[in-house]
Parts: structure tokens; C-alpha cells; sequence
């Protein structure tokens, strides 16, 4: 994957996050950002995408992730759970973005982001949904 679309990634956590926690409309969010932040090297269309679309199904997302976690959605970490949600969104909605490579982005995110241990968390949840989303992706390169 390229840098640009791994920035894009990182400024859609943050935006999504904004979203998240304020409720605020992502048009307002997505004009503010792109002012506030550098965004010369960011892969834009990917970032509108994620941006745009990950709130546009979130019921959708959240219906993979509630099932797999042991805890209330509620009691997730919020930059975590927005992580989930791109991950999620990766994997349901961008084919031609290798499972492996949407699980290890999310990775990265939860890191860079989230709590001291969430990383393994995401890793573990992300995992799980792709076995279900993914199958036949997963089935052919244990193949290989």
C-alpha cells in the first residue's frame, strides 16, 4: 500500500474520531480538516472515501463488530472502535485491499492511536471478521 492512502488512513481515524465523539456534521468536519491539517501527501479520494462512507454504513460496520467483542460497544476504546470501523470497511467494501493489509493498516492505527495494549485488541477483532468476510480470500492463500 502506498504512503499516501496509509496518511489517508491516519487523518480519516482522526476525522472519524471527531465525528465520533461530537456528532458533528462530516462535511463541516471534512472542510475543517483538510484546512487545519497538512494534507499535501495524503491520498484525498481515498481520505473522502473513508471519511464519507464509513458513517454512511456504520450500522452495517457495527453489526460485524458487536458479535466478536467481549464487551459492550460501548466499553470500546472510541479511537479503537473508529479504527475497527475502517478496518471493517476495508475489508466488507475495498476487495482489492488485501485482508492482511487492511488487518496490519488497523494495526498500525491502534498503535499509533489507541491504548498501550489496544493494538492487540483490533488485531484480534479485525482478525475474526475477515475469517467471515473473507473466507475465500483467506481459503486461497492458505492454499498457496
Amino acid at each position: 500500500m502506498s504512503k499516501a492512502r496509509s496518511l489517508a488512513r491516519k487523518r480519516a481515524v482522526q476525522a472519524l474520531y471527531m465525528w465520533q465523539m461530537t456528532g458533528q456534521n462530516i462535511s463541516d468536519i471534512d472542510q475543517q480538516f483538510v484546512l487545519e491539517n497538512d494534507m499535501d501527501k495524503v491520498d484525498m479520494e481515498y481520505f473522502h472515501e473513508l471519511l464519507h462512507r464509513v458513517p454512511a454504513v456504520v450500522d452495517e460496520l457495527d453489526t460485524h463488530i458487536e458479535p466478536v467483542l467481549d464487551r459492550p460497544l460501548a466499553e470500546l476504546d472510541p479511537v479503537e472502535y473508529t479504527v475497527m470501523r475502517i478496518g471493517v470497511y476495508e475489508l466488507q467494501f475495498r476487495l482489492d485491499i488485501p485482508y492482511k493489509v487492511a488487518i496490519n493498516e488497523a494495526v498500525k492505527l491502534a498503535k499509533t492511536y489507541g491504548a498501550e495494549e489496544g493494538h492487540k485488541y483490533v488485531n484480534s477483532i479485525l482478525d475474526h471478521i475477515a475469517r467471515k468476510l473473507r473466507a475465500v480470500e483467506i481459503k486461497a492463500a492458505a492454499n498457496k
